[in-house]
């Protein structure tokens, strides 16, 4: 039995490929595009996983779709209604693209599936899932447990936009709902445009701005926008938004509350906008832990699952750990949109079909490595195809010349079997460095990323050393959980902080991976298990053995505003265009020195803070 999922028309549209409950297959459709974020129908997603599971679109039991048009189209008509006549303007720009396209999604679908089985039109079983039960199921079936509570956090969906639900066995039930327009992931994306930064791609930026400010805005969040009760539920008042019906997220009185306009993109960052970037995630924070505890009292259990695009808050999931409130949480790598593919495939699996679960304490993800994988000879031929000048080396060889790189402060760039599905590279499709340089995490900022240089890097831990250097003590392999570098491998700055601003800060070493270390002593932290990567897990056990240290910087191979790479030309032009001085491509280790030139890109200087 195959089921393919499908999310698209939003953003980071992707496909998944279950077959007999198994996913085979799960990429996003921005890798083959190379356009971020892509919210287009996934044509090369949906190729990409038939070809992964031998198949055709013939041999599809089922397509399934995660969301309800006709659900969501009611939504708007009734949001509109509900505000005449403010909202005009935006309602003229979308009602057309709906009653063109959207209403007739279905058959429009068809129609796409159809030009990839080479027809006119796909006659094959076609179904819709609710947007939150895509993403409960992306959580709760994908996880190890037999049973859970089940909850859910995003900007909206058709009109849900957080629930809780208990999963059981194949069954699992969403009994709680908090609706549109009253979202955490819509209020934190408010900040996101009101600091600069771009909706539904910019919130991690306010994530890691976080911890260079004070929380002093989070009381007039308190008590302007967000009323929150006990057990979590909450409610914005819409005076101060204009998502509703306008043409951005935030109104006048908004901004006349936090004491002016919205931060111009580019424009330099300013203590204001680090504490309002504090003020949110401490909010944020807070609501989640309420929403957790209620979980917990009302369906008892031990075990919590999470999705939804708030899932990708690891500070967030990070406190709900350390709170205690359950035994154990699983956040399902791809939280937010995407993960809709596989979620929307596995509840027909279990739900429509009924077909049984039993979880073997593994998740089902494969540690989210789902997307293409190249051969070695594939890998040859096309980067010679490229002009690429490399040598192919045996594995020991390829190790060695790898921490030889890496412990002279090189930057790497490493590509190795499947493709990392959802928003982090986890080993497959890295960037690497050597945590321990105090200059790694300015220079891969600057020269290799060309982004901002506050942003913090994630640290990737042999699991069995994981308890040695992080406040953490259970697994984190998708990179979804921050803990503290332990005190032992701190180091106290001799400095006044209070005269510090900004990357003055970060400038501070703090431990003894300064390139890993957020100001507050924090890391996103990813545990590498050798039954799951096991190369990996062998560079990080040949770095500790010449250096003492288990833990490699780890950041996704590719440069703002560019997808993660997919295939060897990716990886090769991203090499090409940045400092990036060593490349390592299955067996093969390229060398920029060797290249036959060296495109070098600008990168701006103004991204410091100072």
């Amino acid at each position: 039995m195959r089921i393919l999922g499908i999310s698209a028309f939003y953003h980071d549209s992707a496909a998944a490929l279950i077959q007999d409950g198994q996913i085979v297959a799960a990429a996003q459709e921005e890798r083959f595009t190379r356009r971020k974020h892509d919210p287009a129908f996934p044509a090369g997603a949906v190729r990409y996983c038939l070809a992964e599971g031998g198949c055709t679109m013939a041999d599809i039991d089922h397509v399934v779709f995660y969301d309800k048009p006709f659900l969501k189209f009611e939504r708007l008509l009734e949001t509109y209604l509900a505000t005449v006549p403010g909202g005009f303007r935006s309602f003229r720009a979308a009602i057309p693209v709906w009653v063109k396209e959207k209403l007739f999604q279905k058959k429009g679908l068809r129609r796409k599936l159809g030009e990839i089985a080479g027809s006119k039109s796909w006659d094959g079983s076609l179904l819709f899932s609710e947007h939150h039960v895509a993403h409960a199921a992306s959580a709760f079936f994908a996880s190890p447990y037999r049973s859970a509570a089940v909850l859910t956090m995003d900007g909206v969906g058709e009109w849900c936009t957080t629930s809780l639900g208990h999963g059981s066995g194949e069954r699992l039930d969403l009994f709680k709902e908090i609706h549109f327009p009253h979202s955490l992931g819509l209020l934190y994306s408010a900040f996101t445009y009101y600091t600069g930064f771009k909706v539904n791609s910019g919130e991690y930026k306010i994530m890691g701005l976080a911890p260079y400010g004070r929380p002093r805005y989070a009381q007039t969040i308190f008590d302007h926008l967000i009323d929150l009760k006990e057990d979590g539920s909450f409610w914005l008042d819409q005076r101060y938004f204009d998502y509703c019906t306008g043409l951005t997220m935030t109104s006048p009185a908004f901004h006349e509350l936090f004491g002016g306009e919205p931060r111009k993109p580019e424009s330099p960052l300013t203590q204001r906008e680090m504490d309002l970037a504090a003020s949110i995630q401490t909010v944020t924070e807070e609501a989640v832990l309420r929403l957790a505890k209620f979980a917990r009292w009302e369906t008892g259990e031990r075990q919590l699952c999470l999705a939804g695009g708030v899932a990708l808050n690891c500070v967030a999931n990070g406190r709900v750990l350390r709170e205690g409130i359950f035994d154990d949480i699983w956040i399902q790598p791809a939280a937010g949109d995407a993960g809709g593919a596989v979620g929307a495939a596995l509840a027909v699996w279990h739900q429509y079909l009924g077909e049984s679960r039993a979880p073997n304490g593994g998740d089902l993800m494969n540690g989210a490595y789902l997307g293409p994988a190249f051969s070695q000879r594939e890998i040859e031929q096309r980067l010679s195809a490229a002009g690429a000048v490399y040598r192919v080396v045996p594995e020991s060889e390829l190790i060695s010349t790898t921490v030889d790189a890496l412990t002279e402060e090189k930057a790497v760039g490493w590509m190795q079997g499947r493709m990392e599905f959802g928003p982090r590279a986890l080993g497959n499709r890295s960037i690497l460095g050597d945590p321990r340089s105090p200059r790694m995490q300015k220079m891969l900022n600057l020269k290799v990323k060309y982004r901002e240089s506050f942003r913090p890097f994630a640290p990737s831990v042999r699991r069995e050393d994981l308890s040695d250097w992080f406040d953490l003590s259970t697994d984190s392999p998708y990179m979804l959980l921050v803990a503290d570098v332990r005190d032992d491998k701190r180091v106290r700055p001799n400095l006044d902080e209070d005269a510090l601003f900004g990357i003055e800060r970060l400038n501070v070493p703090r431990s003894d991976v300064p390139a890993v270390t957020h100001v507050d002593y924090s890391a996103r932290v990813q545990t590498v298990h050798r039954e799951t990567n096991q190369r990996y897990w062998e560079l990080l056990t040949a770095f500790k053995e010449r250096t003492g240290c288990p833990v490699l910087v780890n950041t996704s191979f590719n440069v703002r505003g560019e997808p993660i790479v997919c295939s060897p030309e990716d990886a090769y032009r991203c090499f090409m265009g940045t400092e990036i001085e060593r490349l390592v491509i299955g067996n093969t280790v390229l060398r920029k020195e060797d290249q036959p030139c060296v495109l070098k890109r600008d990168y701006k200087e103004e991204f410091e803070l100072d």
